[in-house]
């Protein structure tokens, strides 16, 4: 399957999960889980929240950034992936100048 993102609808999510700023997203939701193309504005974030459920891999292609993974920040740059398994929780933040922009899978599992 090809999943062409510039032919899903944007969303503009102000506050995702009790984050700041606003998410942009092209996002591919089935019941098997989520896979999406992100970006965050510079002072953005997706707020603090548990993968109960789900785990979620972050791979970043461009901007800077940090992850707040268990209590610890963590930097993150074009090229680094980030994974939260099932139980953990993280929050994702753009403190840089630029957009953060990634792509994350959220399998159900």
């Amino acid at each position: 399957m090809l999943i062409d993102f510039s032919k899903i609808e944007e969303q503009i999510i102000p506050g995702f999960l009790g984050g700041e700023g606003t998410f942009h997203t092209r996002m591919r939701v089935d019941e098997l889980g989520k896979i999406m193309r992100g970006s965050l504005e510079p002072g953005s974030s997706i707020g603090l929240h548990t993968h109960e459920t789900s785990s979620e891999i972050i791979y970043i292609l461009a901007g800077e950034g940090k992850v707040l993974y268990d209590g610890e920040y963590i930097p993150l740059t074009a090229g680094d992936c980030h994974y939260c398994p099932k139980g953990h929780s993280h929050s994702l933040m753009n403190d840089g100048d630029g957009n953060l922009e990634f792509f994350a899978v959220v399998p159900v599992q």
